[in-house]
């Protein structure tokens, strides 16, 4: 709920005015004026800037908004603002709060287009990147000063819950093997296995996302299952680990396929795995 405070502070000072004559009669009261206290209005705090650096950590990405000051990119940062866009609070002349449920989708769906026009590559090379995208909007308290953005930054979660530091502007950097090579999805052991982690492939890894699988919906565009789900990445992941094999007719591979919870934050693909 959106929450306004307005303080207004009221004062009068009652003035009696009195003889020195004891028999005089005594005077009437006079009103005094009344002294009312005007709330200046705060400046509209202003927007974030594009192509700007700071230094986040995974918790504050995963957020809805963020705090944190700038810092000169020439310094350490896990974080570079790619995209500033208009948040839309108004719907048919109707003012939204900025923690709508209409309005807080705004973030997620400007954010991943700028991603994708930001790095470059190809859907599925996006798919297997560990590089992602943070979207911000502001707060309550600063919605209710005028601001009204969306701020996109370009991170690249190099482990667990874990972002690691950028080493320049980025843009376009899928459309390169080089860049696809460092910052591709890359895993510490077999998915499934316990010491499984998703790494960033410029760490040590021993398998390596190879190819991503849309998983058809259920009934009325639903979750289909756990068993629906694992059946559509069966043939294609073969097939993905099979070619990238230096012996075609012995090769390992490995699936990961969306959960339900999963599904419904917007994951519809699988990931296959094959030994790097």
């Amino acid at each position: 709920m959106r929450r306004r405070l307005l303080i207004a502070a009221l004062l009068a000072l009652p003035l009696i005015a009195c003889s020195d004559d004891g028999d005089a009669d005594r005077a009437e009261p006079t009103p005094s004026p009344t002294a009312t206290a005007t709330r200046t209005p705060e400046r509209p705090l202003p927007a974030p800037e594009p192509d700007t650096c700071h230094r986040i950590d995974y918790a504050t990405a995963v957020q809805p908004t963020a705090d944190e000051a700038t810092v000169p990119c020439r310094r350490a940062h896990t974080a570079r603002t790619i995209e500033v866009a208009p948040l839309r609070t108004t719907v048919a002349g109707h003012f939204l709060a900025v923690d709508a449920a209409r309005v807080r989708r705004q973030p997620a769906q400007a954010c991943a287009a700028a991603f994708d026009a930001y790095v470059g590559g190809s859907p599925e090379q996006r798919r297997l990147t560990m590089l992602s995208v943070a979207s911000f909007s502001p707060s309550v308290e600063e919605s209710d000063r005028g601001a009204s953005w969306i701020r996109c930054d370009l991170v690249a979660v190099v482990g667990p819950e874990q972002l690691g530091n950028l080493p320049g502007p980025l843009r376009g950097v899928l459309d390169s093997e080089e860049g696809r090579d460092r910052f591709g999805m890359c895993g510490t052991a077999k998915p499934g296995a316990p010491d499984f982690s998703r790494v960033a492939c410029s760490r040590p890894h021993s398998w390596r996302a190879v190819a991503s699988v849309d998983v058809p919906p259920g009934p009325k565009g639903r979750w289909p299952g756990r068993a629906a789900a694992q059946r559509a990445g069966q043939e294609p992941c073969a097939e993905a680990a099979r070619g990238s094999a230096t012996d075609a007719l012995s090769y390992e591979w490995g699936y990961e396929w969306p959960d339900r919870e999963q599904w419904r934050a917007g994951r519809r693909h699988g990931i296959c795995w094959a030994p790097a």
